[in-house]
C-alpha cells in the first residue's frame, strides 16, 4: 500500500509503515502541511493490527532541515504558530503510536528535523549525520518538544549548549552523548536499518506497546509542558525583528544582525 501526501510518501508493506519525508530539492524542509500528513499518516495507521512498527525517515541526503525559510510556490509563507502546532502534533503522534518508531536519520537533522527524529523510540543515525539545534541562528527558540526530548537524553548542560551555541553534533558524538540509540556506516544504513525493523516488526507487540509507554512515561514527563511553553515563546519571537533578520540573513546567506533587548 502506498499514499502520497504533501512532501510526504507513506508505505505499508509486511508490517513495516515506512512515513519518508520527501522534499529532497529543500533537503526536506517541512511546512505546515508535510508535518500534517506525516501526523496524519501514523494516525491512520495507529489502531491498524497489520502495522508491527513504523520508520520514519528522508529522502535524499538529508532527513530534515527543519521547517523551510524559503518562500515558493508550495510554501504558503514562513514559519507561523500553525507550523508550531502541526510540529507538536507529530510529536504527540509518535509518542501515542502503539508500536514501536524508528527515526532513521540518513542525513542531517536540524530545527525541529532534530525534534521529529528525538520523538522517535529507537533513533539510528549514518556516521555522516549530524544533529543541529539550528533555532536561534535565526532569532528562535527550540520547538517541537526540543527543550524536553534533548535535555531529556542528554542532560541540561550539553542540551543547553546545544540550544543557546547552535553546534553541530556529529552522529557518533550524538551516540556517545546518549541523544540516539545507535550509529551506522553510510553505506551499511539500509541494511541495518532493515534489519532493525524487521526484528521490532517480529516482536511481541503488546509488549513493546506497554514498554514504550513506560519508558516514555517515566522519562517524559515534561514533554507537553515544554510543548506549550515552547508555543508561547516562539509566539513572540516569531512576530520580533530579530526572526525577520534572522529569515532576511539567511536567504541572502549572510550573518544575521539581531538587535539589542
Amino acid at each position: 500500500m502506498t499514499s502520497d501526501l504533501p512532501g510526504v510518501d507513506t508505505t505499508v508493506d509486511n508490517g513495516v509503515l515506512r512515513i519518508t519525508l520527501d522534499r529532497p530539492s529543500r533537503m526536506n524542509a517541512v511546512t505546515t502541511e508535510t508535518l500534517d500528513a506525516v501526523a496524519d499518516a501514523l494516525d491512520k495507521f495507529s489502531g491498524d493490527a497489520e502495522v508491527r512498527v513504523a520508520v520514519l525517515t528522508g529522502a535524499g541526503r538529508a532527513f530534515c532541515t527543519g521547517a523551510d525559510l524559503v518562500t515558493s510556490p508550495d510554501v504558503s509563507g514562513p514559519p507561523s504558530t500553525a507550523t508550531i502546532d502541526a510540529a507538536n502534533r507529530v510529536v504527540a503522534a509518535v509518542r501515542a503510536f502503539p508500536c514501536p518508531v524508528i527515526g532513521a536519520v540518513n542525513g542531517p537533522a536540524a530545527g525541529v528535523g532534530v525534534s521529529l527524529a528525538l520523538a522517535c523510540d529507537l533513533v539510528v543515525a549514518t556516521e555522516s549525520s549530524y544533529f543541529l539545534l539550528a533555532f536561534t541562528k535565526v532569532g528562535l527558540m527550540p520547538d517541537g518538544g526540543a527543550t524536553a526530548l534533548v535535555a531529556a537524553s542528554i542532560g541540561r548542560a550539553r542540551a543547553m549548549r546545544m540550544a543557546l551555541l547552535a553546534e553541530r553534533l556529529p552522529a557518533r558524538e550524538a551516540l556517545d552523548a546518549g541523544l540516539i540509540s545507535d550509529v551506522y556506516s553510510d553505506d551499511e544504513f539500509a541494511d541495518s536499518v532493515d534489519a532493525l525493523t524487521r526484528h521490532l516488526a517480529d516482536g511481541p507487540p503488546q509488549a513493546f506497546h506497554l514498554t514504550k509507554d513506560a519508558v516514555n512515561d517515566a522519562t517524559l514527563t515534561e514533554l507537553d509542558s515544554a510543548c506549550a511553553r515552547e508555543r508561547t515563546g516562539q509566539e513572540v519571537l516569531l512576530a520580533a525583528p530579530d526572526f525577520a533578520e534572522g529569515v532576511a540573513a539567511f536567504q541572502e546567506k549572510r550573518p544575521a544582525v539581531f538587535g539589542r533587548v
